[in-house]
């Protein structure tokens, strides 16, 4: 085919086509795109006419590639990311005026602690953007940038896709909650001894801090795992159960009142708080001004 014959072709089918990928479910993929199944289906029509394959065969409830929509896919989404960033650098941004739709994924403490500031800021300078914001964390992050359902990141990563950047926000340290009233700062024996609370996204009932009591030959008794940080001291309140958190969440936590926001009485290693990107969004002016607010906001030069 050459660059005439691409006339023939509807960028729209291969927007469809990507999305069906990542979601593997017509239904899935006509949320994302806010379009309605029949117009998904009938795309999916027209893309199998146009690569003269099936492209997806049904497996259970899902929509498994064929061996050609691998290796279209491994072929499209450079390109893709090729026409985005052409096209978004010949969009000007002007934050008083744009109704520009931004999506986030941040992980439950960057949401509970940092993102309200934020809001603030983007209020302030942009009153018409719009903000969806996507639960995240490091095992779901590589995903959703990959795939375009979130443009930035921030949280604690690991492995990201090839087509992601990646920066440090802060290194965080982190601190003891509890709201007992006795006074003093726990001992180590006191805080092994005490019953244990911690935010897991997963529902795990161990971290990094029981790895860190391990290399000391200690060890922690956890009575209670909960998926968010918002209502976590209303929790501790009243009882004798301590929790761990990053240094930013304790602080708000401690602020509102009710529980008391104190070093650990173990040495703990600083974690870095990222913010990925796509790659292909680098220099779009809209996600270049969101990611200098997000730095501006959720970063902490002191620990940079």
């Amino acid at each position: 085919m050459n660059r005439n014959d691409l006339r023939r072709v509807d960028l729209h089918l291969l927007i469809v086509f990507e999305t069906l990928m990542h979601e593997r479910s017509v239904t899935r993929a006509a949320e994302r795109l806010f379009l309605g199944q029949p117009a998904i289906s009938a795309a999916l029509a027209r893309l199998r006419g146009l690569f003269d394959d099936p492209l997806f065969v049904r497996s259970g409830r899902s929509m498994e590639p064929t061996s050609r929509a691998l290796e279209i896919a491994g072929l499209l989404s450079p390109a893709l990311d090729a026409i985005s960033t052409a096209v978004s650098r010949a969009a000007p941004f002007d934050p008083q005026t744009s109704g520009a739709v931004f999506r986030i994924g941040l992980s439950d403490d960057v949401e509970f602690a940092l993102l309200p500031p934020l809001i603030k800021r983007l209020r302030a300078e942009a009153p018409g953007v719009v903000l969806v914001i996507r639960r995240s964390n490091y095992l779901l992050m590589p995903g959703m940038l990959a795939s375009g359902e979130i443009s930035v990141g921030v949280g604690y990563t690991g492995e990201l896709p090839a087509n992601a950047k990646r920066k440090v926000l802060r290194r965080s340290q982190p601190r003891l909650l509890r709201a007992d009233l006795v006074p003093g700062a726990l001992s180590l024996d006191d805080f092994c001894a005490r019953p244990h609370a911690l935010v897991s996204f997963s529902g795990d009932l161990g971290g990094f801090i029981d790895e860190e009591l391990a290399a000391l030959g200690r060890s922690r008794r956890v009575v209670l795992a909960v998926p968010q940080f918002n209502g976590l001291a209303t929790l501790l309140a009243g009882t004798d159960i301590v929790a761990t958190v990053p240094d930013y969440a304790a602080a708000v936590l401690a602020t509102a009142g009710g529980v008391r926001n104190e070093p650990l009485p173990l040495p703990t290693p600083a974690f870095e708080l990222h913010m990925a990107w796509r790659a292909a969004q680098d220099n779009d002016p809209a996600e270049r001004w969101l990611r200098s607010r997000i730095q501006m906001f959720c970063a902490d030069p002191d620990s940079l």
